[in-house]
């Protein structure tokens, strides 16, 4: 048991879950142009938001590499992919006209070099100026359904972000079964008893 000093020092996040997406005003590089996208024109679509810290690093190639080779796959599935640095948008630019890694990307890449879009979902590191490694899975009306954080040492799998979408999307449509781990479309569900929804 914790005492209850410690309990009050200690600042617990809170859930972003069911939390409304905030409306921002991005620039973004994409197909070889800068322009600007607000968030709320991905309502009505499942949407993707892919954080990593910087452009030109070690990591982080490897991950958007990855994300642009199962891009069709998020796109088939009915999503955007919309990836965001505190980088600018000239940045982008360079690291995808010289980066053989980044050069097959094809979603819109992001700039939030104020690190505001990144302190409203709570992934930004003040000290550094950039963001944690974190993702997002935003329903059609812009509601947050799942995420996840990593330090930045710790790169991310693509496919268990698709897997989550799919599950998330499943789950929308079905709204009285639910998906158990491991869970890919085609496989199994549960259908929870109707005294137990809520303590699943």
């Amino acid at each position: 048991m914790y005492d209850e000093e410690y309990l009050d020092e200690f600042d617990a996040p809170l859930s972003l879950i069911g939390s409304q997406l905030p409306d921002f005003e991005l620039e973004v590089y994409h197909e070889g142009e800068i322009k600007k996208v607000n968030l709320k024109n991905y309502e009505g679509k499942w949407l993707i938001l892919f954080f990593y810290p910087a452009d030109f690093t070690f990591v982080c190639p490897t991950e958007l590499k990855e994300m642009a080779k199962l891009y069709p796959e998020f796109q088939k599935a009915g999503a955007e992919v919309v990836s965001v640095s505190t980088d600018t948008v000239y940045v982008h630019k360079a690291w995808h006209d010289h980066s053989e890694a980044v050069k097959g990307i094809t979603f819109p890449m992001a700039a939030d070099p104020t690190g505001l879009l990144c302190s409203s979902l709570d992934t930004y590191i003040d000290e550094e100026g950039v963001s944690l490694r974190a993702s997002f899975v935003v329903d059609p009306d812009g509601i947050i359904k799942a995420y996840e954080v990593h330090d930045n040492s710790i790169g991310r799998n693509a496919n268990e972000l698709l897997r989550k979408l799919q599950a998330a999307q499943f789950v929308r449509e079905h709204g009285s079964e639910v998906c158990p781990a491991n869970w890919k479309p085609g496989k199994d569900t549960l259908k929870p008893d109707v005294d137990l929804v809520g303590k699943i």
